[in-house]
């Protein structure tokens, strides 16, 4: 049901009453946590399945038009000596064949990750509406190529309404004034309040739902947010709860290509021993784009994010932490001025990934917001033989060590949910893990199943 502003704000002070969920108070002005459990320290939740996930974000994309062509003449009109490039140079259209053969491709290796939709691109035309330029015909066939082929891997996360020019959600046109004041990549959302905030992603998330695509998920354009993330964090939750009902909202705002931690951020935790649990996550990417940028102007290359022999570049820096790789790019640069420069970068990346790890995990930007949700969220508390979970969501692959049990090898392992139970099956190694089966560590047992929404058990030895 829809959560309003005021309800989130009164669940986010709360303080629960019962012993097993402790509040994290932090200072006026940062991004709150909120609530978290009481974890017994001898479970460990680990990577799904002990691997490391892995994702691929997609920025600037949408139906047809090539959104460099159109944005960079507006941006000209606010920082005109810092957009000097001849953009009528660059096409004015990424076609739906390119579409097509990137999302095969990267479909037939298992990726996945997130694929913007602008709403509104560059003021060209609406999506739900009419895209000048293009027929009727076509912009149908766009659309129904994305819900048939990328949204089965990829969230739909709208990067704002227009990507340059600030909408008038009541009017539905662009505000009259040309100023950094004025665009979505620069200061328009300064001092802005979580309401207005909302309102205006709420308005770019109702133009996807008008065509049938589904998201859980935003992404900031730009600047979009920067000086005031307390206010997009909790704008996120808003707009995308009421606008698409999602559970878990996710947005994508930072990347750092430094030694900052890239874990997800699970923020504004509430209600989570109640029927209505809350919390919003920051997807956090690790790489720039080193693809071919998103203005045509300069050429990525593959040694940035990994050497030939694997052990060089910013994913296996990553990957050796643990922390979800989530690889960042811009979709002009992948279709690079008409050649396909930044998707052939990508695929010899792939290339080298595969051949040097085999504990990685493709996951979509909402299956990794779900899994640190549960990861941070799910209450643990240990016996004699058994594990107790109190978990405000659900999750596929949840993985846990449960650290030296002195138990036969042989002895039953079984997880149970009400009347339900599931007896696991053992493996051999890690790499064999997945949900249902167990395998020992010495005298860890590690084991993977889906988690159940609210109370359930993991059992040995009986």
């Amino acid at each position: 049901m829809p959560f309003s502003r005021r309800q989130f704000l009164q669940a986010s002070a709360a303080v629960s009453a019962s012993a097993l969920w402790t509040p994290r108070l932090f200072a006026a002005g940062e991004v709150l946590p909120g609530e978290r459990p009481v974890r017994d320290p001898r479970v460990v939740v680990e990577n799904p399945q002990l691997r490391v996930p892995l994702s691929f974000i997609i920025d600037d994309s949408t139906c047809l038009v090539n959104l460099a062509h159109f944005a960079i003449p507006q941006f000209a009109q606010v920082y005109p000596e810092n957009y000097k490039q001849d953009w009528r140079k660059l096409p004015r259209e990424i076609p739906d064949s390119f579409v097509r053969k990137f999302s095969e491709w990267c479909h037939e290796r298992g990726i996945k990750g997130k694929y913007s939709i602008v709403p509104f691109p560059a003021c060209v035309g609406r999506i739900d509406r009419e895209l000048p330029g293009w027929t009727r015909a076509e912009q149908e066939a766009s659309l129904q190529l994305v819900r048939d082929i990328i949204v089965p891997d990829w969230d739909i996360h709208p990067e704002m309404v227009t990507h340059t020019w600030i909408i008038d959600p009541k009017t539905g046109h662009p505000h009259p004034e040309r100023t950094p004041k004025f665009m979505e990549n620069f200061r328009w959302a300064d001092g802005r309040s979580v309401d207005e905030i909302a309102e205006y992603m709420a308005y770019a998330l109702k133009i996807l739902k008008n065509v049938g695509l589904p998201c859980e998920g935003i992404t900031t354009p730009g600047g979009f947010g920067n000086r005031v993330l307390p206010e997009l964090s909790q704008a996120t939750f808003q707009a995308v709860r009421d606008v698409h009902g999602a559970e878990i909202p996710h947005y994508f705002r930072h990347l750092f290509t430094d030694n900052t931690s890239v874990a997800p951020r699970v923020e504004y935790a509430s209600g989570l021993n109640t029927e209505h649990p809350n919390c919003v996550v920051s997807i956090v990417g690790c790489t720039g784009d080193w693809f071919g940028g998103w203005d045509g102007l300069e050429p990525g290359q593959t040694g940035q994010f990994i050497s030939m022999d694997g052990k060089d570049g910013r994913l296996p820096e990553v990957i050796q932490r643990g922390e979800p790789t989530i690889l960042v790019c811009h979709w002009p640069g992948l279709y690079y001025n008409g050649e396909e420069v930044g998707f052939n970068i990508f695929k010899e990346v792939v290339a080298r990934l595969h051949a040097n790890y085999d504990n990685l995990l493709w996951m979509k930007n909402s299956e990794i917001a779900r899994y640190w949700a549960a990861r941070e969220l799910t209450s643990s508390k240990r016996e004699e033989s058994s594990v107790t979970w109190q978990a405000p969501y659900a999750c596929p692959q949840f993985t846990v060590r449960i650290k030296e049990i002195a138990v036969p090898r042989n002895q039953k392992i079984s997880y149970h949910r009400g009347d339900q139970s599931q007896a696991f099956t053992p493996v051999e190694r890690d790499r064999d893990l997945k949900p249902g089966t167990y395998w020992w560590e010495g005298a860890d047992l590690v084991a993977c199943f889906s988690l159940a929404r609210g109370s359930s058990r993991l059992e040995w030895g009986r």
